[in-house]
């Protein structure tokens, strides 16, 4: 049991290090907000957004929310 806690925290601290790291190479809202406002939505960029990197990050950001919250929910009962 000791072995599976170390490698569960060893994990966490990646996420924790990835979620991090992801959320800081993320633009700000105020950026997305300004090519609202001079008609950049409508570029192709805009309606691809989910495409882009800022929507891969996006995506990779909820993914390790998800696993952040998980393991800290296991790591809490287990100790």
């Amino acid at each position: 049991m000791e072995i599976l806690r170390f490698v569960a925290t060893i994990v966490y601290i990646l996420v924790c290090v990835g979620l991090t790291v992801v959320v800081l190479m993320q633009e700000g809202k105020q950026a997305g907000l300004t090519g609202v406002i001079s008609g950049a939505a409508e570029s192709y960029w805009g309606k691809n957004k989910g495409r882009s990197m800022e929507g891969a990050l996006v995506k990779i950001t909820v993914v390790l929310s998800v696993l952040f919250i998980g393991l800290s929910v296991v790591l809490n009962l287990s100790w």
